[in-house]
C-alpha cells in the first residue's frame, strides 16, 4: 500500500510541475504576443509551438473566445489549468495522504 501512496504523490507531484510550468509558458506567450517580438526568433517559436495547438482547439470547442478581436483563448487555457491544479491534482494527492 506504500508504494501505491508513493506513486499517487509521484503523479500528483509531476502533474502539479507540468501545469504550474505550462502556466508560466502560456502567460509568457501572452507577453511575446502584445509586444509584437519576432517570429523568426527561436524562443517565440518554441513558445508557439507549445501554446498555439492548444489555443486552437479551445477556440474549435469555444468559438466566442474570440470576440472583438481580443483573444481570450490563453485565459480559457490559463484557468483550465489551475483548475486541474486545484481540482485534480489536489484530489490525488489528498487521497494518496488518506490511505
Amino acid at each position: 500500500m506504500l508504494a501505491v501512496n508513493n506513486i499517487l504523490l509521484g503523479v500528483a507531484y509531476i502533474l502539479d510541475t507540468v501545469l504550474e510550468v505550462y502556466f508560466w509558458i502560456v502567460l509568457i506567450a501572452c507577453v511575446m504576443s502584445w509586444v509584437n517580438a519576432s517570429p523568426y526568433n527561436p524562443i517565440v517559436r518554441v513558445l508557439r509551438a507549445l501554446t498555439e495547438p492548444v489555443f486552437q482547439k479551445v477556440r474549435r470547442v469555444l468559438p466566442f473566445v474570440y470576440a472583438a478581436g481580443i483573444d481570450f483563448s490563453p485565459v480559457v487555457v490559463v484557468l483550465l489549468a489551475k483548475f486541474i491544479q486545484i481540482g485534480v491534482v489536489k484530489t490525488i494527492r489528498d487521497y494518496a495522504l488518506g490511505m
